[in-house]
Parts: C-alpha cells; sequence; structure tokens
C-alpha cells in the first residue's frame, strides 16, 4: 500500500465514523421525538400501558448510555494513538517490506492509523511489520 492510498484511506475513514456519528445522533433525536409524540397524541380514553412506557423509557436511556460510551470509547483510543504518536519522535522506522529507513520526525494522525514523516522526507504507513527501533 503506498503512502497516497493510505492518506486516502485514513481520510475516507474519519468521513465514514463522522457520518456514524451523526447518524447515531439522529437515531438518538428522532427516538426522544417519537416518544414524546406519542405521549402527546395518545387517546386518553385509551392511555399508553405503564408497562410500555416504562419499557421505553428504558429503551431510551440505554441509547443514551450506548452513544456516551462510544464517545468515551472514542476519547480513549484518540489519547493511545497520540500517546503512541508522541513515542515515535525521533526513533528510527523501517517500513513492512524493508525499502524504506529513516528516523521520525513528525507523525500523522488519522482515524484508523498513523504515518510516519522521515527526516529524508519519506512517509511510512506504521501498521503490521513496520520495525521501530
Amino acid at each position: 500500500m503506498d503512502v497516497n492510498s493510505a492518506t486516502s484511506s485514513a481520510r475516507a475513514s474519519a468521513s465514514v465514523a463522522e457520518t456514524a456519528a451523526k447518524k447515531a445522533t439522529l437515531d438518538y433525536d428522532t427516538f426522544l421525538t417519537l416518544l414524546v409524540q406519542q405521549m402527546k397524541n395518545q387517546d386518553p380514553t385509551e392511555p399508553m400501558d405503564a408497562t410500555e412506557q416504562i419499557a421505553q423509557l428504558a429503551t431510551f436511556s440505554q441509547v443514551e448510555q450506548t452513544i456516551q460510551t462510544n464517545k468515551n470509547l472514542e476519547n480513549l483510543l484518540q489519547s493511545s494513538t497520540l500517546g503512541q504518536a508522541g513515542s515515535m519522535i525521533g526513533r528510527t522506522v523501517t517500513s513492512a517490506d524493508g525499502t524504506i529507513t529513516g528516523k521520525v520526525e513528525q507523525v500523522k494522525v488519522f482515524s484508523d492509523g498513523l504515518i510516519a514523516l522521515l527526516d529524508s522526507g519519506e512517509e511510512v504507513v506504521v501498521g503490521p511489520g513496520v520495525i521501530i527501533s
């Protein structure tokens, strides 16, 4: 995989992650809107069963907790990736195929990985088979 395709892949993955986050928010908001409308428009002579209402509120709570958990996991992964990127500066990296070797001057962080910028001006996608010494 060359650096340009890896960079394009990283940008595409970031776009997919943003779309998924927006969709989760939309689903969350949609669920809340539907629940409120259902409560407003229920037949007063036959109100919603309390058990059903509690089940829907529990579902709403689970959706909210899942969204918060996902946000926390994303933050944790981001912190881990940034720590990994920082620890690479000044170290020697050899590409998986052994054709590129150099000292890391900068690291680009993407949602699906890292790209090391070497002192020679070359870039190495950090992934399986890459040697960091």
